[in-house]
């Protein structure tokens, strides 16, 4: 085995970190997850990051001679260019944090910065629920709500090969005020921080919480997420007629478990949808779990060319 074979993978998120080490041939070898803890400071998380990494390679046997390069999944947005993470409103305090320099130097191997949800996508597009189609459009829910579209086997980039930040459709202009500048966009009312704020506003809990009581038929637990659920109908519709994907794949933490009743929401809103290729979209869970970042990272490490 070369190191053109092997390589690791990081996914940033703002709860946890995930990281593997992947060779082309075996898949993932060795993985691990340490909690973010954004507020540490940057550093700091640089630092338990590289550490982590270290581990990694020695419990895989592999020195970081051995790999290719090392690709890193983040919350966004982030400047791929610098190796900057950007406006991190799920990472707190690690605004302009250059997270491809330190780790460079870390392991004398190319590094590469690219947003988390396009590493979920191509992830799920080489070894998931996106094998096989194309466009494809992946969401992300967790913190927040990433999004990713693959068109003609490439990610689809927008002006200055920006991240298209699908996370922000704006659904409900009466919505909760959003960092990124606009009320009621898809982030604001449907992710896991939405949902939390949400319930906490109603003293219904976290989350986690709002989720049980809404089983047990609390009228507010239920209100919350018939909000939700709109939203993501709503995002869908808005996201399939401007893209078209063939596959609409939905992964993420949140995923885990209420990845059904948000499905039949997106799939409801493409069933409705008179003006796209009727039976074409189908609507996939992630297959690959929260192993897509991971495997999108070490993917895109093991296409960089090094000058050796």
């Amino acid at each position: 085995m070369s190191a053109h074979d092997r390589a690791v993978g990081i996914d940033i998120g703002g709860t946890k970190i995930a990281m593997a080490t992947v060779s082309a041939s075996e898949g993932i070898v060795r993985e691990a997850t340490i909690p973010t803890e954004a507020e540490r400071g940057f550093a700091a998380g640089v630092s338990r990051i590289a550490d982590a990494v270290k581990r990694l390679l020695a419990e895989s046997g592999w020195s970081a001679r051995e790999v290719q390069g090392i690709g890193i999944g983040c919350a966004g947005p982030v400047d791929r260019a610098r190796g900057t993470i950007l406006n991190p409103h799920t990472l707190p305090g690690w605004q302009d944090g250059d997270i491809v320099s330190p780790l460079r130097d870390a392991f004398d191997r190319p590094v590469l910065l690219e947003n988390d949800a396009d590493m979920a996508l191509l992830g799920e597009c080489h070894a998931g629920a996106g094998r096989g189609f194309d466009p494809v459009v992946m969401l992300t829910f967790g913190t927040g709500i990433g999004g990713a579209a693959l068109v003609r086997g490439e990610v689809l980039r927008g002006a200055a090969g920006e991240h298209p930040e699908l996370g922000h459709v704006s659904v409900d202009p009466r919505g909760p005020r959003c960092y990124c500048g606009t009320s009621g966009c898809f982030e604001s009312i449907a992710s896991g921080s939405a949902l939390a704020a949400a319930a906490a506003a109603h003293g219904l809990g976290d989350a986690r919480q709002l989720f049980a009581r809404a089983r047990e038929h609390d009228p507010a637990a239920e209100g919350i997420l018939r909000d939700a659920l709109s939203a993501v109908a709503s995002a869908t519709w808005t996201i399939v007629h401007a893209l078209l994907p063939e596959r609409l794949i939905l992964g993420g933490g949140m995923m885990d478990e209420h990845y059904e009743r948000f499905a039949a929401a997106a799939s409801a809103a493409v069933a409705r949808a008179a003006m796209v290729p009727p039976g074409r979209i189908t609507v996939a869970r992630a297959a690959l779990g929260n192993r897509a970042g991971v495997l999108g990272a070490a993917s895109a490490a093991l296409n960089l060319r090094t000058e050796e």
